[in-house]
């Protein structure tokens, strides 16, 4: 007890070089490399000075002659390149098969049934980026009150509604009704469902992230999350974190904040009050704002700001903790398309000893592994192997 360790997901922030990416259609995509080229150079010397630069290539951003944190690389195992499942993967689930995705839209009795069961008609249907489709199809939403229904390259089912025309519980009441007809009724059709309200007009549509909610599978078995909480500590979980594992193994949850500054101040205020445990939290917008965007000078900037606050986190660790920097998976915004992209991920680690060379990691895994270790919860059976070792 009096232990804590804290795990900052990046998320979208891989470093290329995925030794499967060819399966996944994604050869050459390097999120952080190929930002860095794009904006000649990355400005983030805390990051550097962490050892950043010693995982990779990354313009900008030169090896630490003595990095003070111990750093390295992670290679996915799970069969898929989407958020929860690269999530589930560090706290020790390992998805061999890949979910089904709809490339061509879902199909018709999945959507008249969800006609029937909401009340309204739906527009869209089909893979698509959400602030384009949500520009496209937002008029004709507020003409008939017709839903946005829209997925991505990942098994999700996203429902978009203009606050202005249908009301915020209606949409959450809606994805209810799509989470149980597509999850709760034992087969399992998508990973999760996704509410995505708006506001706005033509032209100038913007999306509520702060209200955007996620209904998602409930992990298939325990995690290290389970483990952590049994052995009497705290698990606060910041942002989407709650979400994505269902509230399984979560003590307390912080909704998501407007943006990344925001949940950075939330994992340090969770630093202010947490006695023993783990604070894990999701920067979304590194993906939904940047990645997906393909915007490689908002994503460049926001590393920028992420960067300037990692002296604030390192001035709120004791010696007793630990944090882990580290992401789910690519989102590289030079890259073609909108989706995510299959890469290694970077890892990083504070504390735990002294500073060493982690090399490349099978597997995410080992972060859940790392914590577990640190907090002196069980780790058998579970898939990982600590990095304090």
């Amino acid at each position: 007890m009096g232990r804590r360790a804290v795990v900052i997901v990046l998320d979208g922030v891989g470093v290329g070089g995925a030794p499967d990416a060819a399966e996944f259609g994604d050869e050459g995509a390097n999120t952080l490399g190929n930002t860095a080229r794009a904006v000649g150079g990355l400005e983030v010397p805390n990051l550097q000075a962490l050892g950043l630069g010693n995982i990779a290539e990354i313009a900008g951003v030169e090896p630490a002659r003595s990095p003070r944190a111990s750093h390295g690389l992670m290679v996915e195992l799970s069969a898929a390149k989407a958020t929860l499942v690269g999530h589930w993967e560090m706290m020790g689930i390992i998805s061999e098969e890949p979910l089904p995705t709809y490339p061509e839209g879902f199909p018709e009795w999945i959507v008249e049934r969800f006609e029937r069961e909401t009340g309204r008609k739906v527009l869209g249907n089909r893979p698509a980026s959400g602030t384009q489709i949500i520009e496209e199809l937002g008029p004709e939403q507020e003409r008939t009150g017709a839903w946005i229904v829209y997925t991505s390259a990942d098994s999700v089912f996203q429902v978009a509604a203009h606050t202005g025309v249908i009301p915020l519980e209606e949409l959450y009441e809606a994805c209810g009704k799509a989470h149980r007809m597509l999850i709760g009724e034992g087969k399992i059709l998508v990973e999760r469902v996704i509410a995505r309200p708006f506001h706005g007009s033509p032209g100038a549509y913007e999306r509520e992230n702060e209200n955007r909610h996620d209904y998602g599978i409930p992990p298939p078995g325990e995690t290290y999350l389970d483990r952590i909480e049994a052995a009497g500590h705290e698990v606060v979980a910041v942002g989407k974190i709650n979400d994505l594992f269902d509230g399984k193994g979560i003590t307390r949850h912080l909704p998501a904040p407007p943006d990344d500054a925001a949940k950075v101040d939330a994992v340090l205020e969770s630093l202010g009050s947490v006695g023993s445990g783990l604070v894990f939290a999701n920067l979304v917008d590194f993906d939904a704002k940047y990645g997906h965007r393909r915007d490689p000078e908002g994503m460049a900037g926001n590393l920028r700001r992420f960067d300037g606050r990692v002296p604030e986190l390192l001035n709120a660790l004791t010696r007793e903790d630990i944090l882990i920097i580290t992401a789910d998976h690519g989102n590289d915004p030079t890259y073609r398309g909108t989706d995510h992209t299959r890469e290694r991920v970077p890892l990083l680690v504070v504390g735990g000893g002294t500073p060493r060379d982690l090399g490349v990691r099978r597997g995410f895994a080992d972060i859940g592994a790392t914590v577990a270790e640190w907090l002196g919860a069980e780790r058998n059976s579970l898939p990982g192997e600590s990095l304090l070792s």
